[in-house]
């Protein structure tokens, strides 16, 4: 096995994914993945295929994200590495599929609306 390439999409994030064996080192915009979101939950969510697969410390990652946030950039990740692990072995997705890991989130933002203050605004009501 080399290189697996993966892509994973949340909100208007996209995270490219480049997972090849090696000591557990997650690389994300150059940068080390506590560096890059800073607080914990988020760093978390990024190791949880790892930590479900118990394949922590076995893979070198490297991503590149844009777009969105950091909860949409760490989930866009998440996804990718599922991805990822499962192409390595396809035993892992009996371990992260129950976890919903396996699923695009496909929530968006919902558009505004004309002639409304937000999306869901509804108009302001008169009887008259």
């Amino acid at each position: 096995m080399s290189i697996v390439h993966k892509i994973g999409r949340r909100k208007t994030s996209v995270a490219r994914v480049y997972v090849r064996p090696g000591s557990g080192v997650i690389t994300i915009n150059k940068k080390d993945s506590k560096e890059y979101f800073g607080t914990d939950v988020l760093v978390y969510k990024v190791n949880q295929p790892f930590l479900l697969t118990e394949t922590v410390a076995q893979y070198d990652v490297t991503v590149n994200v844009f777009g969105g946030g950091i909860t949409g950039q760490a989930e866009a990740i998440r996804l990718a590495i599922s991805r990822a692990l499962c192409e390595i072995n396809e035993e892992h997705r009996l371990l992260l599929k129950p976890h919903g890991l396996l699923t695009r989130d496909a929530r968006m933002v919902e558009r505004k609306k004309p002639g409304q203050k937000k999306a869901r605004k509804k108009f302001q009501f008169s009887k008259r």
